[in-house]
């Protein structure tokens, strides 16, 4: 496994992450962008070709499409794009950004090709997009709580026995603001 680790690191990543985003959901996001971007440009491609059809409004979100899938495709893997000068360090720059970014710029380039062109080449082509920027959000939001941090949360009270339960002898018979009707 710790093979596997060492193959999906990008040159130059810390071996100890700075964030508790769990490493599979870090791995699937990466997964999702990269195949989902050449899932995108295929269909964007099928898309341009429905020109032949007279259905301008698809070529453009095709067109759009294929753009889309090649900017996911750049900062998801530039691997794939080693050829063009300026990949490694646009991929690299957006890495330094927090991962709301990346989850609100994926969301909003994955909508237009739906909303020109809607059938099912701009679904699964822009979806594959638009989940990969759902998983982004997951990552952005971060871990859940522990059962105590919740516990002191849902407590009106703020206190918190020692079992890990709330104390919930004060809040009916002591407070009856509680329970009356406003």
């Amino acid at each position: 496994m710790e093979k596997m680790g060492a193959i999906m690191q990008r040159p130059g990543e810390d071996v100890v992450p700075k964030d508790e985003v769990p490493r599979w959901l870090k791995y699937a996001g990466r997964l999702c962008g990269t195949v989902g971007s050449g899932i995108a440009i295929f269909f964007g491609i099928w898309n341009c070709i429905s020109l032949l059809w007279g259905n301008m409004s698809c070529l453009i979100g095709g067109m759009w499409q294929m753009v889309a899938g090649f900017i996911v495709i750049v900062i998801e893997a530039p691997c794939c794009c080693m050829f063009i000068d300026f990949v490694q360090t646009l991929s690299e720059w957006v890495d330094k950004k927090p991962y709301y970014y990346r989850a609100a710029f994926y969301v909003l380039i994955a909508l237009p090709a739906v909303i020109l062109c809607p059938g099912l080449n701009s679904i699964f082509g822009s979806g594959f997009i638009f989940v990969t920027g759902i998983l982004y959000g997951m990552m952005a939001l971060g871990r859940k709580g522990s059962r105590d941090d919740v516990a002191v949360m849902a407590s009106p009270t703020g206190i918190v026995t020692q079992g890990g339960g709330v104390d919930h002898s004060s809040t009916l018979m002591e407070d009856p603001d509680v329970w009356r009707p406003t």
